[in-house]
């Protein structure tokens, strides 16, 4: 056979073949993925307890997102990030996850497409209006940025949208909310496919907030929690995860004392809201009233384990509002709101994954909080005032009138006061080197705790109440204020805290995910703005070139070697 048909059987050989690996490589592809994130702060990676979460799958995730449509620069960043978020998902989870990208906006008929908005909005997927600058006018139109998770016969709503409305550039708003997305998502995943709720314990007994104060907690958390109230005279905390104290005015007995203590010696986890003055806005009279301490004889369990709340009541400039009779209109009382320093619009947070993506709280009656000497605990604070506030030691007379007086900078000299805290390590027990109470065993007694374990205190019960409507008395969203209109991040803030409380699979490591922003710099964009012109017209084309001569070269060497 002639060389040079020898050769071409030869290159028809090879292509073949490598037709063939290519078709093989392809046919496995389809079944093993893989990623390379190459990124400063590895957005494209999930964390290590999201993957399991996908990995340990028993049955189809299906995921409706209905942010769709003609969006601006910002949203399609967001709608781009939830798909990248998915395709991640998908690639841990395989088939067993499938999503899918709606427009609302679709749908023709408008009171069909009204009564969907409705639907969505009963899930909690509530439209939003957004606004853009057209060339004549400005354009409105609702979207919304959620998605619905549907597993077996359930199903949750999950807004993704949380941005902190400090931010007063809107594309920060959406590239914090953009930081938030796997743990949202992977959140309502877990909560839909657990096999067991976490049980958390409402201690009960000393006046804590009644049903219909913590009505909409109970009702909103029963798809994530076991929330139960315990009488800790009548029983131990035995298979809780976690307890809640919520504004008690009541001492506890030594009893219940050891009982807290020993739960948190044996890897318990515990919030407690606590109110160290005794005052709230009813009990105000005319002429006004003395503000005093309680004394709930749990004050030195928390200084063991390494705060203080003071008995004092602090005051912001960034104040809340109540209703106040200032005058007559007519025959009638003139009831206005009015600005009350002791309620405050809380909006500084430290940098954790537990207040990440917070809005503003409101906060009612609270107090400073210090830290004490705790060998081992970490202490961060999570919550503070603002620039402007300060402090007004108790016992002292409040009064209403002081709403009266000119409030100027020069009055507010302190800043940053913490009010709340969360503290980490292994605690060392109130009842180290004394005996437990009578009839408990001492044979189970826990001088120091067993693991690492979680504390968080927040000066102030108010933040697990909701609001009664002034007519109808029936409980309001937690941290919506009627007289403002506001719903403030109350439950966002207290739902955070039990997931971190609770977090056995740290789930929560997810929100460590920080989206740094490049911006560009214009001022070398307009210098090389011609350079780069060029080499973007000119470079493929000499690129082009080179490979053509390179090849040209070479196989003239080949054809002149045979």
């Amino acid at each position: 056979m002639p060389l040079k048909n020898m050769r071409k059987w030869e290159d028809i050989i090879t292509f073949v073949v490598l037709l063939q690996v290519l078709i093989l490589l392809n046919i496995l592809a389809q079944n093993v993925t893989f990623q390379l994130d190459f990124t400063e702060e590895k957005r494209y990676t999930l964390s290590e307890a999201s993957q399991k979460v996908l990995a340990g799958l028993d049955d189809d995730v299906y995921v409706e997102v209905f942010l769709d449509g003609e969006l601006n620069g910002s949203f399609q960043q967001f709608q781009r990030a939830i798909r990248e978020n998915l395709q991640s998902f998908q690639a841990h989870a395989g088939s067993r996850l499938r999503y899918s990208f709606v427009n609302p906006e679709d749908i023709a008929d408008e009171e069909t497409r009204s009564r969907f908005y409705e639907e969505l909005s009963a899930k909690g997927l509530p439209p939003t209006t957004l606004f853009e600058d057209g060339q004549t006018e400005k354009k409105q139109k609702l979207i919304v940025p959620g998605a619905l998770i549907s597993y077996k016969n359930k199903e949750k709503g999950v807004l993704l949208l949380k941005g902190n409305s400090a931010s007063t550039n809107p594309s920060e708003e959406v590239s914090a909310s953009i930081e938030n997305i796997e743990f949202e998502l992977i959140s309502a995943i877990q909560t839909l496919t657990a096999k067991r709720k976490p049980s958390v314990a409402y201690i009960d007994g000393h006046e804590e907030l009644r049903v219909q104060d913590v009505f909409d907690v109970f009702n909103s958390f029963s798809d994530k929690y076991v929330l139960e109230r315990v009488n800790l005279n009548q029983r131990n905390l035995d298979g809780y995860s976690a307890v809640i104290v919520a504004q008690p005015k009541n001492k506890f007995s030594e009893r219940e004392r050891y009982r807290l203590d020993q739960f948190l010696m044996n890897g318990g986890k515990a919030l407690f809201l606590i109110d160290a003055v005794q005052m709230n806005l009813d009990s105000i009279p005319l002429g006004g009233t003395y503000a005093f301490g309680h004394d709930l004889q749990i004050e030195d369990m928390l200084f063991r384990y390494g705060v203080r709340v003071n008995m004092d009541l602090v005051q912001d400039r960034n104040m809340g509002a109540i209703l106040l009779n200032v005058g007559k209109f007519g025959d009638k009382p003139n009831i206005q709101p009015v600005r009350f320093p002791y309620h405050s619009v809380l909006n500084s947070f430290a940098k954790h994954p537990l207040t990440k993506g917070l809005d503003a709280v409101y906060l009612r009656f609270y107090s400073s909080i210090d830290t004490v000497k705790a060998k081992g605990i970490r202490k961060t604070p999570l919550l503070f005032t603002s620039d402007y506030s300060r402090i007004k030691r108790c016992p002292n007379l409040i009064d209403l009138d002081e709403v009266k007086k000119d409030m100027t900078a020069k009055d507010y000299t302190r800043s940053g006061i913490p009010v709340a805290y969360l503290l980490e390590g292994k605690f060392k027990s109130v009842y180290a080197g004394i005996f437990p109470p009578e009839g408990e065993d001492r044979q189970v007694f826990k001088q120091e705790a067993v693991v690492p374990t979680k504390i968080v205190v927040v000066s102030d019960g108010d933040l697990i109440r909701n609001e009664l409507n002034p007519r109808t008395r029936e409980p309001l969203p937690l941290g919506f204020d009627p007289i403002s209109r506001q719903t403030f991040s109350n439950k966002d803030f207290l739902s955070n805290i039990l997931a971190y409380l609770t977090d056995e699979n740290g789930l929560v490591s997810s929100r460590n995910k920080e989206l740094k922003m490049r911006p560009l710099d214009t001022f070398r964009i307009q210098e090389s703005k011609t350079l780069w012109q060029v080499l973007n017209i000119l470079g493929p084309i000499l690129l082009v070139c080179i490979l053509g001569g390179i090849r040209f070269y070479w196989r003239k060497q080949k054809n002149k070697n045979t």
